[in-house]
């Protein structure tokens, strides 16, 4: 698979408009004061389904023919983006189904459910993730779309990107969680085909650090065993956004779980807003390494706010 050109990300935007919100921008001049920057927070935990995963899940819903979307969608999920793939199929009246490992966040596992989804369950490894998916798709025909490394998820997913640069005209820096790299990759894109001169930053836990890793080596790293309260971020980051971070020059930094807690209670506090502790790594990285945003205006993406009331990492 390759990546999604920036033609392709306004082809995304155009085609999902009619479902996905524009999501708010908000700010707060003690966490300014705190980095030394001027950050504005594009808030995609607002968006519908709770994450920005809604984006990319549209777009590649809405890209199918009419043949390929009557056989419905497939994919493995451990929470966000089987949500989004289900809301995203019930626009268009499309069976989904989502592979969702043992051990899944309950919140999340129930969302999905009740996005309408068939949920088929499997051990916690990406190799029966994708197998079982493989066979559903086998036995269905069902278009696999999968969580990141689908061009036309990595595009939709790109067009919060247009929306935060009108939204806040003169951003010099981004920053995103990377996880997967969908995220990561598509917002890669949307800023350098804007602004090549836009510096980009993603925000990784240490127990997850594969894309630091990768990017460091030059070479995409292996399997791992993430150990994070991120959960959002436990994915190995997938080959073509892989390519198209090392491609933008993207600088991804480590935080502690520790960090990104307290970073996920000073958004709480400060933006009176409910993000999950992976969208929190992006504050924390700003917390931890302030020299690089210093005197920068930046734009931050809170990905997600699906929490499990019940199970706060505090």
């Amino acid at each position: 698979m390759t990546g999604p050109t920036f033609a392709d990300v306004r082809d995304a935007a155009a085609r999902i408009a009619p479902y996905a919100l524009v999501t708010p921008v908000l700010r707060s001049d003690r966490i300014d004061a705190l980095v030394g920057a001027s950050i504005v927070f594009k808030c995609e935990n607002l968006q519908r389904g709770g994450a920005f995963k809604f984006r990319g899940a549209t777009n590649a819903v809405w890209s199918l023919g009419d043949e390929e979307a009557a056989r419905g969608v497939v994919t493995h999920s451990s929470g966000n983006h089987g949500n989004a793939l289900a809301m995203a199929a019930r626009t268009r009246g499309m069976a989904a189904h989502v592979v969702v490992p043992e051990g899944a966040v309950k919140a999340k596992v129930d969302a999905i459910a009740a996005a309408g989804a068939i949920i088929h369950r499997c051990a916690p490894t990406t190799a029966a993730r994708e197998a079982a998916a493989a066979e559903i798709q086998a036995r269905t025909g069902a278009e696999l779309v999968h969580p990141y490394a689908d061009p036309r998820v990595m595009a939709g997913q790109g067009t919060l990107l247009p929306e935060l640069l009108r939204q806040a005209p003169g951003l010099d820096t981004i920053l995103f969680p990377v996880g997967g790299g969908g995220l990561a990759s598509g917002c890669s894109i949307a800023a350098h085909g804007i602004d090549p001169g836009i510096a980009l930053f993603g925000a990784e836990p240490e127990g997850a650090d594969d894309a630091a890793r990768s990017l460091e080596s030059g070479r995409r790293v292996g399997p791992f065993t993430p150990e994070t309260v991120c959960d959002g971020l436990r994915t190995l980051i997938g080959e073509p956004n892989f390519h198209v971070l090392r491609e933008h020059g993207v600088s991804v930094l480590r935080v502690s779980d520790g960090e990104a807690i307290d970073a996920m209670k000073l958004l709480w506090t400060e933006l009176r807003i409910v993000v999950e502790v992976s969208s929190a790594t992006v504050l924390a990285a700003m917390l931890r390494y302030p020299d690089r945003f210093a005197g920068r205006r930046v734009g931050v993406v809170l990905s997600g706010g699906n929490v499990d009331l019940d199970a706060l990492p505090w």
